[in-house]
């Protein structure tokens, strides 16, 4: 990215507070301030409970800022973001729709015709490598290729964002290794930009252009913002043997672990309170 390069995402001075049953006001994220060019890739790490996923939802338009505002190409975001596609770590598809029909799900609701779609959801199912499984329903496939369709079922409508929550968590080490490498090889072919949450730091560092650091909740404020100066393309799994790789992981988890540990005696307190 360049500095000429235009902004796609922005937060300002943006704060989210929950009211709890008590009465009392929670403070998940406060003053974050965020610029992420378009086609940049950019991962969120943090503690557990310390708003990677709430900072999502403001950018999809979930939920609204309690104070500041977001910004899409310039513009302030006012409901859910037409701009973004979601990945999360639960299933997209429909049990009940054969894969062509989840993928071609998003193209139909916006009006072109089951012919047209389906054209288009058969490019887009060999790309994830699915050729021949059109017929087959979610629960025939693999938890790695019920993966593959949720892809395919956002990356179809073009999206100029694509937001992902912990979406191949679930999978073994090596499935998820073939998935990041599949992600990444589709973001190289789009000018997508793509916000990344995830608690396993590797895959931050092995998938992205800058690593974004929270604090430990309640209240958490952005603690670190890394750039990635790693070539591309990328393998993932052997990205980590790179010393420089391994210097990056050094720096960003000396960042990270206090906050884990901060976190970690936080919620120990609570338990003993509650206890």
């Amino acid at each position: 990215m360049t500095d000429s390069t235009p902004t796609m995402m922005e937060l300002n001075g943006v704060t989210k507070e929950f009211v709890k049953p008590t009465g009392e006001v929670h403070t998940v994220l406060r003053n974050i301030d965020l610029k992420i060019p378009k086609g940049e890739f950019v991962s969120i790490v943090g503690p557990t409970g310390c708003g990677k996923s709430t900072t999502l939802s403001l950018i999809a338009g979930f939920e609204p800022p309690s104070a500041g505002e977001v910004l899409i190409s310039g513009e302030k975001l006012e409901g859910i973001n037409p701009r973004a596609a979601c990945v999360f770590q639960t299933e997209n598809a429909f049990p009940w729709k054969t894969v062509i029909d989840n993928v071609s799900l998003g193209l139909r609701m916006r009006g072109r015709s089951k012919a047209d779609a389906y054209e288009e959801a058969r490019k887009w199912i060999a790309r994830v490598g699915l050729k021949g499984f059109e017929g087959h329903y979610p629960s025939q496939l693999s938890g790695g290729m019920r993966k593959r369709v949720a892809l395919a079922q956002c990356l179809i409508v073009q999206p100029e964002i694509l937001l992902m929550d912990e979406s191949f968590s679930a999978l073994d080490v090596h499935t998820r290794h073939l998935m990041e490498d599949e992600l990444l090889r589709i973001w190289e072919e789009t000018s997508a930009s793509v916000f990344f949450i995830t608690h396993d730091l590797e895959e931050a560092i092995a998938l992205s252009d800058r690593v974004i650091v929270l604090t430990a909740g309640p209240g958490a404020t952005i603690k670190g913002d890394y750039r990635i100066d790693l070539p591309r393309p990328r393998n993932v799994a052997e990205i980590s043997f790179d010393p420089a790789f391994m210097r990056i992981h050094k720096q960003i988890w000396e960042d990270l672990k206090d906050e884990v540990m901060i976190s970690y005696e936080n919620a120990n307190k609570l338990h003993s309170k509650s206890s």
